[in-house]
């Protein structure tokens, strides 16, 4: 099984890409496979964006407002 360790998502030339790390654990054993393992994707989906809009949003906010 994958586990997800990590993410960020990043503004790259107007497009959101993530990026995200993963372990791989063995599902009968529980052993650790691989550790550290990374990906990346740019968002296609409009769901997705919206979603990462709203966090943008709540950081704006939330966090930058204080």
């Amino acid at each position: 099984m994958k586990v997800l360790s990590s993410f960020m998502v990043i503004n790259y030339n107007g497009s959101d890409r993530v990026s995200f790390t993963y372990d791989t654990i063995d599902d009968e054993t529980g052993d650790l496979v691989s550790t550290n393992d990374s990906r990346t994707f740019f968002v296609t989906d409009d769901d997705l964006r919206e979603n990462i809009e709203s966090i943008r949003a709540y950081v704006r906010d939330n966090k930058l407002s204080q």
